[in-house]
């Protein structure tokens, strides 16, 4: 089974390296309604999910489904506009593959982005989050099954998944230029339903600050391969039970709209650190 895996992993990338992917320095994961930020990309090469080797197509509302590659800010960048969430198949190593093609071709770091429900009051909607560390609640894990040396230990540490340096200097950078993100952690659920209440209140008392249904298979991937991670979460809306109104997919990208400014300056300057 793994021996298949890194079969599919090297099939994609030497597709991509045949598009002109070559030697890329930044990765860049973009979650819901934060899309627009891969037209910032100079002399692009942009390719469909559906046209690479293994690759899926995800279906939900807000994700381009593509790759894009080109110079910004004097780094090779290579974004994933889009990913493929787990409730989409219920397959963890689906999910992760396109985080396992970028570790294959070469990035050095990792920026993962997604749009999360705010669970610690002391935040708010519309703010952005700079993930100090996560919860994995999913109840899966891409790195379950045999190991695949050629990228990292059986078992990997998670104590500094997400780089401490970076992070303090993401956030000292952000504040220079008017910026106030918040620093927390991520809990990730398998989704497809919202949260219940129930599952806000437990998530907050375990220590989670912020709610997704994303970014944990990417961050395992990379950490799993001594990569750099800078995780970067849009608080859309406050999370269940912590105000008495249901929550909407159409809100999660409405609250990606009226934040996509602060948002493109803050990942400026995770590319630029």
């Amino acid at each position: 089974m793994s021996g298949d895996l890194r079969v599919r992993i090297l099939e994609s990338a030497d597709y991509l390296r045949k598009a002109g992917v070559t030697d890329p320095e930044i990765g860049i994961v973009l979650g819901s309604g934060l899309n627009d930020y891969a037209d910032r990309i100079e002399g692009a090469i942009e390719i469909p999910y559906s046209e690479i080797p293994n690759f899926h197509a995800g279906s939900v509302q807000g994700h381009r489904g593509s790759l894009v590659y080109g110079e910004h800010l004097g780094r090779k960048v290579l974004i994933l506009a889009g990913r493929f969430h787990y409730y989409e198949s219920g397959d963890m190593q689906v999910t992760a593959f396109p985080a396992r093609v970028l570790v294959e071709l070469g990035i050095r770091r990792l920026i993962i982005t997604n749009a999360a429900g705010c669970i610690n009051t002391d935040f708010h909607a519309g703010q952005l989050m700079v993930i100090s560390d996560h919860i994995n609640l999913s109840g899966a894990n891409p790195l379950i099954g045999e190991n695949l040396d050629e990228y990292g230990p059986r078992f990997p540490d998670m104590t500094y998944t997400y780089n401490r340096e970076l992070r303090e200097k993401l956030i000292a950078k952000a504040r220079e230029i008017g910026i106030d993100p918040a620093e927390g952690i991520y809990a990730m659920m398998s989704g497809p339903a919202f949260e219940t209440p129930a599952e806000i209140r437990f998530a907050g008392i375990i220590g989670a600050d912020a709610v997704g249904m994303s970014s944990v298979p990417e961050a395992l991937i990379a950490n799993h391969a001594g990569r750099e991670i800078i995780g970067i979460s849009l608080l859309t809306n406050m999370a269940a039970g912590i105000l008495d109104q249901p929550l909407t997919a159409e809100e999660v990208n409405e609250a990606a709209a009226g934040a996509k400014s602060d948002f493109c300056r803050l990942l400026d300057l995770a590319i630029s650190l």
